[in-house]
C-alpha cells in the first residue's frame, strides 16, 4: 500500500483528480494520508480538509533555514505513515534531504513532454508559451520521478496532447491539464501494483 503525501500550491486540481479515482477504487494501493501546502491559503488544503484528509501548512518561512524546513518535513511525513510522495503543483524545490530520504518513491507531474520545455524556471504558463513559441505540434503531460535536478527523473507515463493552430498558452494549458487528471491516477495506479520497470538509481 502506498501512503501518499501530496504537495501542492495551488488550487489542487491534480490532487481532486487523485483523490476522485482513489474514491471510485481506481487506484486500490493508494491511500491519501496527508496533504502539504506551502501556501497556507492554497485550494489543495480546502480539498483535504472536506475528505478529512489531515492537510498541514509548511513553509520554509516558518523556519531559520532550509536543513531545519527539510527536518521538519520529514518528521511530519514519519508521523502520519508516510511512504510517497506525489508533487501536484507544488511551487516549491524540495529540499534535497527530503529528496534523498524518498529517493525513488517521490513523483512528480510536468506539463509538457520532458526531456522538452523543463528544467529551472519551467512552470505553469511558462511551459505552454515556450511550447507555441517553440513551433510544436504536440505537447503533453509527463509524470516523472523526482532527483536533484528540476524535471530530470525517470519517467513513469507520459501522453501527448496536440497543438493546433490558433492555440494561446491558455487553450494549450487547458488541453495539458485534462490529460495530467487522467495521467497522474494512471500512473500512480502503475506504480502501486509495481508495474513499473525498475528504475536506474543513480
Amino acid at each position: 500500500m502506498l501512503n501518499v503525501a501530496v504537495f501542492g500550491s495551488g488550487a489542487g486540481s491534480n490532487f481532486h483528480a487523485i483523490l476522485a479515482a482513489v474514491q471510485r477504487g481506481d487506484i486500490p494501493g493508494v491511500r491519501i494520508s496527508l496533504v502539504v501546502s506551502n501556501n497556507s491559503g492554497a485550494g489543495i488544503l480546502g480539498i483535504a480538509r472536506a475528505a478529512d484528509i489531515p492537510a498541514i501548512h509548511l513553509s520554509q518561512k516558518q523556519f531559520p533555514d532550509e536543513g531545519s524546513f527539510a527536518r521538519a518535513v520529514l518528521r511530519t511525513l514519519d508521523a502520519h505513515g508516510v511512504n510517497f510522495v506525489a508533487l501536484a503543483g507544488y511551487m516549491k524545490r524540495v529540499p534535497a534531504e527530503v529528496v534523498a530520504a524518498f529517493r525513488g518513491r517521490m513523483v512528480n507531474i510536468h506539463p509538457a513532454l520532458l526531456p522538452r520545455h523543463g528544467g529551472e524556471g519551467m512552470y505553469g504558463m511558462r511551459v505552454h508559451e515556450a511550447v507555441i513559441r517553440a513551433g510544436d505540434t504536440s505537447s503533453g503531460a509527463t509524470v516523472h520521478y523526482v532527483d536533484e535536478d528540476y524535471d530530470h527523473g525517470e519517467i513513469v507515463l507520459q501522453q501527448a496532447v496536440p497543438v493546433v493552430p490558433g492555440d494561446t498558452p491558455e487553450t494549450l494549458a487547458a488541453r495539458v491539464l485534462e490529460t495530467e487528471h487522467r495521467l497522474y491516477p494512471a500512473a500512480l495506479r502503475l506504480i502501486s501494483t509495481e508495474r513499473v520497470p525498475e528504475l536506474k538509481r543513480t
